[in-house]
């Protein structure tokens, strides 16, 4: 296999430059070639000055049982890359909009060593219709932009008045929680509609956050969510970060360090896990088998990595709660204890299935929840609106009922 590259405008030294210098060159910020990698020798100076659209070529690839194999050093990754024959060998399929490498982001997110398989019926191979689908979900041009101009806002909206909605409706609520406590009287109305608006600045914001869900990292979203946690979730009353945990299992012999990114400590001390993701796809994969749904691959992955940490939370015993309590005591009640009783997790993640709440796949990520009902709680964000859209309808009702009386 052979990649021929001619460069666009009438300057092509810059490739004959590297080759010649470095003895390296890197094409469309994707592809990376030695000088040993070039098919031919290079034009010497008084050639070079007399050649016209100079045509480079580089060994690329080679072709073994069906597939394309193309070495990871060539593509600037770690993993080893297989195309199924079937799959025609397009620039698209390894550069995305401005020169982003398509298989350096998969690299980033598979186990160290192995191959990127395309096509194929073995285990672990990516099926073409998925590749080509994953093509599709790569940001354009535009999204870029908007990442960008979206990142600049954030931070420029802390000092810019009137750039979001959730920062007024949080003033509003502000103002309204200093009238109450100026007027020394904590009449029951006023204080529904100070709840209300508090609400509401959750809701708003979860909403302006999940209408650009595309700009903002993982950390983002716990980080956002977070600030809300113990309000949406009213049982627990401490949040712990980064808990580092003892897990004496995977290596027999020594005990590693694992850690959890966010624990919830409720009322009586007891420690649960949350595991929180993008808003990233759906729940359910996007085929089905038999007809019926089954749980994406961040979601099985998820719910697998929420399960371990319980396991090794559980095992962890009696030690194990000394030990947190003591890490953790600033950040509890005084006095409290953290136990490790039957703990269970909370997983927030993904959009609502094709077809809203009602439809059939609702039903089958109906039966995925209830299948792990009895050690965690899988939640949606759209789950996570419909919680506080629900409180918040409470909360106007009862302040009906007040106005009434």
């Amino acid at each position: 296999m052979v990649l021929e590259y001619e460069p666009e405008n009438w300057d092509a030294r810059w490739v004959w430059a590297k080759l010649r210098t470095e003895g390296r060159v890197r094409i469309a910020k994707v592809f990376h070639f030695d000088r040993t990698d070039l098919l031919g020798e290079l034009p010497s100076d008084d050639d070079f000055e007399n050649i016209d659209g100079f045509v480079y070529r580089f060994r690329f690839g080679s072709r073994r049982a069906g597939f394309r194999v193309i070495e990871g050093k060539r593509l600037g990754i770690t993993h080893n890359v297989r195309i199924a024959d079937a799959l025609p060998l397009e620039r698209r399929l390894f550069v995305a909009h401005r020169d982003m490498s398509i298989f350096r982001g998969l690299s980033a997110v598979m186990p160290t060593g192995g191959e990127i398989v395309i096509g194929g019926d073995e285990d672990g191979s990516i099926p073409i219709q998925e590749f080509e689908r994953l093509l599709t979900k790569f940001p354009t041009t535009t999204e870029l932009n908007r990442y960008a101009r979206a990142r600049v806002a954030d931070v420029v909206g802390q000092y810019v008045d009137g750039m979001a909605d959730a920062r007024r409706h949080y003033e509003e609520y502000m103002n309204r929680h200093k009238a109450i406590g100026a007027t020394g009287s904590l009449d029951t109305e006023e204080l529904l509609e100070a709840e209300l608006a508090k609400y509401q600045l959750i809701r708003d914001t979860l909403r302006g956050w999940l209408a650009a869900a595309e700009v903002r990292v993982e950390r983002d979203w716990q980080q956002l969510l977070m600030k809300f946690l113990l309000l949406i979730f009213p049982k627990y009353v401490a949040i712990l970060e980064n808990v580092q945990i003892a897990d004496v299992y995977s290596t027999p012999g020594r005990a590693r360090r694992r850690f959890i990114d966010i624990a919830l400590v409720d009322a009586a001390g007891n420690l649960d896990v949350i595991e929180i993701k993008r808003p990233r796809g759906g729940l359910l994969a996007g085929g089905d088998y038999r007809e019926n749904g089954f749980p994406s691959r961040e979601l099985s992955g998820t719910i697998m990595q929420a399960e371990k940490y319980l396991f090794h939370l559980s095992k962890w015993g009696l030690d194990g709660e000394r030990a947190l309590t003591e890490r953790y005591a600033a950040k509890l009640p005084p006095g409290m204890s953290i136990r490790v009783t039957n703990p269970k997790a909370i997983v927030i993640l993904g959009r609502d299935p094709t077809g809203g709440v009602g439809g059939e796949q609702a039903v089958d990520l109906e039966v995925v929840r209830r299948k792990y009902a009895n050690v965690m709680d899988i939640m949606s964000y759209d789950d996570l609106l419909r919680r506080l859209d629900n409180v918040i309808a409470s909360l106007r009702s009862r302040i009906d009922e007040e106005t009434d009386i």
